[in-house]
């Protein structure tokens, strides 16, 4: 099983060498766009409301004695939790606007390796279907997702834990991240259940495309091709699993 989690990390590699092969710049430029200015209304709002959370958490706390330390503690929990939820919005938003055009991305990408021509057309009904598809993935995404990161956070206010938690929700977020990533490959071959079944097959999988995703978002340009990136790495270890005879 862990060789699948190393696959997801060196699929990034075989990414890189089928961009100017496939000649995919098109597809790596718009959705940079798209995450730089989603990116930036994220930070944007985050900031402003990370003290009012802190703040908010305060005012809970009915006792003088230790009132420093909590505060510390809230003020850290608070930015945490800013934190966890932009990027869980950001990931699942820029997935979910950009499904009109990973979606043939990865099927470009699937052509190819399979040794089909590579032309894929884009019309209206394609583009509502890729929208109405990854709404309803990226819904599912942060619904879970939000839930573990949030029970997780809970958890690192127990002392002896809090070191633990920070690695757990890295995880977590990446397992998810990977989902998505599968998912534009997945689209063409399963239904929304039978997706997820297969990625909870492959769950090393998709931490492992997610490790290298979420690497990717904290640098300073990365997050711009990260999802790009991303799916064309998805892609190409999905289309390994994938069995054609069916």
């Amino acid at each position: 099983m862990l060789k699948d989690f190393f696959s997801g990390i060196s699929s990034y590699g075989k990414a890189l060498q089928l961009i100017p092969q496939l000649k995919l710049w098109g597809y790596i430029i718009v959705p940079g766009l798209m995450s730089l200015l989603l990116g930036a209304g994220i930070i944007w709002l985050a900031i402003g409301v990370s003290d009012n959370i802190g703040g908010w958490l305060i005012s809970l706390y009915p006792w003088e004695w230790g009132k420093g330390v909590f505060e510390k503690i809230a003020n850290i929990f608070g930015g945490l939790l800013i934190g966890a939820v932009g990027l869980i919005l950001f990931k699942n938003l820029v997935i979910t606007i950009a499904s009109p055009i990973m979606s043939p991305l990865s099927e470009k990408v699937e052509k190819a390796l399979r040794g089909s021509p590579s032309n894929v057309s884009i019309n209206i009904s394609g583009i509502i279907s890729d929208l109405i598809r990854g709404i309803r993935i990226s819904i599912r995404l942060i619904i879970r997702e939000l839930f573990f990161t949030l029970l997780l956070l809970l958890l690192g206010l127990i002392p002896f834990l809090s070191p633990f938690v920070a690695g757990a929700i890295f995880f977590v977020q990446a397992y998810y991240a990977g989902a998505g990533n599968i998912d534009f490959a997945l689209e063409r071959h399963f239904r929304v259940r039978d997706s997820v079944r297969f990625v909870r097959r492959y769950r090393l999988l998709a931490i492992g495309n997610g490790t290298v995703y979420l690497l990717l978002l904290f640098t300073g340009i990365g997050f711009l091709f990260a999802l790009p990136l991303g799916v064309i790495a998805a892609t190409v270890e999905t289309v390994k699993r994938l069995n054609y005879s069916k």
